[in-house]
């Protein structure tokens, strides 16, 4: 007993290949000889094959525990009627493993494939709905997020454009307004930049970068801002190494990540910005001294709308940062502890 009933069912009614596993019953059949048993084998699965073809579109249609019900019922009915003909040509002594193989083996068989095929087909329709649900949440965030950053700067350009109606206003006034809203807008624009170099961030020239020199470049345009948090940074480079990348993006994916650093300090402390050259990769350390992050807020690093530094925004910074790091083909890795601090480790190729 070779069970054939169960895979020949499972594939006949779920991907209606009935014809195409029927042929291969028969042809694997007549390697053991063109006789009585063969012929039997040719009409009996010749005959299912043409049922189930026409009635696996209707299968398909059916609940999930219907579909279950119904392949292991149908699968019952024909050993029924493969174990009434086989009685009388079977010897009387090898009935009760017929019965065995064919009433009791055969439909539990189809019953748990049946269910485990349906088990998959559930697990992966609730995949997808919580893709979509992520995605369309993602999206939701990201308009509120953008919203919100725009109308800020554009609701108090829109002010004091309205103020410059006044016939009465001083020329120096004026030129005061005037320079509030150009910068208001120019702050919009600088939502909308991050937002594009997230969603796709555009390497436009391939340069040779030498790392220390880059960071410290970037370092002195942060010490203003580190000076105003009480914040000393330090340094402790290694050999100089070199990666291929664009100098403008490197620039901007380092300043939002350390602008958040210290913001993330506003009682002040300690920021070591620290570099590792090996034969394949040059590191790059970003280690603070601040309150440090739970494992869940390290997991969400990079979603819009989430911020670490305990004000409101939009995690646009960081987004961006992640999204140029994958753009120049590196990897970012958080570890934190609570209470102790934060290490940023970045990773990327380094040039030979």
């Amino acid at each position: 007993m070779d069970l054939r009933m169960v895979p020949f069912m499972i594939g006949a009614l779920y991907l209606r290949q009935g014809p195409l596993l029927a042929l291969l019953i028969i042809v694997f059949r007549s390697f053991y000889g063109i006789d009585s048993g063969f012929y039997f084998i040719l009409g009996f699965y010749s005959f299912i094959s043409i049922i189930t073809w026409f009635i696996s579109p209707w299968f398909l249609n059916l609940l999930s525990i219907k579909r279950i019900l119904f392949s292991t019922s149908f699968t019952l009915l024909f050993s029924i009627i493969n174990l009434t003909i086989m009685v009388v040509t079977i010897p009387p002594f090898r009935i009760l493993d017929i019965f065995i193989a064919l009433i009791i083996v055969a439909p539990i068989g189809v019953a748990m494939l049946s269910f485990i095929i349906e088990m998959i087909e559930k697990n992966q329709l609730l995949y997808q709905q919580l893709l979509k649900t992520e995605k369309l949440e993602a999206v939701e965030q990201m308009g509120a997020a953008i919203s919100h950053e725009i109308r800020n700067p554009l609701t108090s350009a829109i002010g004091f454009a309205q103020l410059l109606n006044e016939e009465s206003l001083e020329s120096r006034k004026r030129l005061q307004y005037l320079s509030i809203i150009k910068g208001e807008l120019e702050a919009a624009e600088q939502v909308i930049k991050d937002y594009l170099t997230f969603s796709k961030p555009q390497i436009d020239t391939l340069e040779k970068l030498n790392v220390n020199n880059e960071l410290f470049h970037i370092l002195k345009l942060m010490e203003p801002l580190a000076n105003s948090y009480s914040i000393k940074i330090s340094c402790k480079f290694s050999s100089i190494g070199y990666i291929e990348g664009d100098r403008q993006n490197f620039h901007q994916c380092f300043i939002n990540i350390i602008r958040n650093v210290i913001e993330s300090l506003p009682n002040g402390g300690d920021i070591l910005i620290e570099t590792e050259v090996n034969k394949k990769n040059i590191i790059i350390y970003i280690k603070d001294s601040g309150l440090g992050m739970s494992k869940i807020n390290i997991e969400r690093l990079g979603e819009p709308h989430y911020v670490t530094n305990g004000k409101k925004g939009t995690g646009l910074g960081t987004m961006v940062a992640y999204s140029i790091v994958r753009a120049m083909k590196g990897t970012i890795d958080v570890k934190s502890e609570v209470g102790i601090g934060t290490t940023y480790r970045f990773s990327f190729k380094r040039m030979i």
